[in-house]
């Protein structure tokens, strides 16, 4: 596997891939790998001839009191994983390569990235998709892969892809899950033993909106309230969000017809997870 770390270097090995004919695969992280990220690398290589995993902790993706400086980090351990999973490149870029002196210029997605998440964190789905777009930009890819658990993150990914007419295909992978239903995040390595077993709520919260579907319940506010009702039975649970909204347009809906993104945050101690289901009926 090749570590590349500047961004000079990562262009000219994929301008020589696609000199050579070869589909170029990408998976964006911020490192602190898991099963969840390796189902995204494992896609790319059924999917495309060179698997690129760039490993980088935005700094413009995170608030003022966020976690940037205390994020997970393990590249020693992650370069074990990408080198076992098949990776044919690592790129690694200081954030000087990202952004150098005097930098000035930022994506928005007007719309999409101030509604969930963007509420409560603003800003950052500016920086996420300023970095996508310069990671795009410098690895030039054909397909590049993200996990369903960031549902608002890929939508806005898609939408900047669309509307400045990117030549690349952004794939959706399945969200990942623990065998008792957590979703797969690099935060939860942040959680203490009785925190795992609270962050439960937020999948056993899902699983009944998805029940309560099933046995004719339409009305969103309602199903809101049920998985409300379920996070809040946790002492440790702090609610950030819920929300039934359209899964194109994050507008709020008031019926489960066609498609419905439920989304939700919850604080699990200091912690801040999400998680999401789609519900159809």
């Amino acid at each position: 596997m090749k570590v590349v770390e500047s961004v000079s270097a990562m262009k000219a090995l994929a301008r020589g891939w696609r000199r050579d004919g070869k589909r170029i695969g990408l998976v964006p992280t911020m490192g602190y790998l898991h099963e969840g990220h390796l189902s995204l690398v494992r896609e790319s290589k059924r999917r495309t001839d060179v698997t690129v995993v760039s490993i980088f902790v935005n700094p413009t993706q995170f608030g003022p009191n966020e976690d940037f400086k205390k994020y997970p980090r393990d590249l020693a351990k992650d370069i074990v994983y990408l080198e076992t999973g098949g990776v044919d490149c690592l790129f690694h870029p200081v954030a000087a390569e990202v952004y150098p002196l005097d930098y000035r210029t930022f994506v928005e997605v007007q719309g999409l990235q101030d509604k969930l998440c963007g509420r409560s964190r603003p800003g950052h789905f500016r920086g996420v998709a300023t970095v996508v777009l310069k990671l795009f930009e410098i690895v030039r890819p054909d397909l590049a892969f993200f996990g369903a658990k960031d549902a608002q993150q890929v939508l806005i990914i898609r939408r900047v892809a669309a509307d400045l007419d990117l030549d690349l295909e952004v794939v959706t992978c399945p969200t990942v899950r623990e065998p008792d239903g957590l979703a797969l995040s690099s935060r939860n390595a942040y959680l203490g033993p009785a925190e795992r077993k609270a962050a439960l709520a937020l999948s056993m919260s899902l699983r009944w909106a998805e029940r309560a579907v099933a046995a004719g319940e339409r009305d969103t506010a309602r199903l809101v309230a049920g998985i409300r009702s379920v996070l809040e039975a946790e002492p440790m649970a702090r609610v950030d969000y819920v929300e039934a909204v359209d899964p194109e347009t994050l507008e709020p809906v008031g019926e489960v017809r066609g498609e419905v993104l439920v989304a939700l945050a919850v604080f699990i101690g200091p912690t801040r997870l999400i998680d999401n289901v789609r519900l159809r009926a």
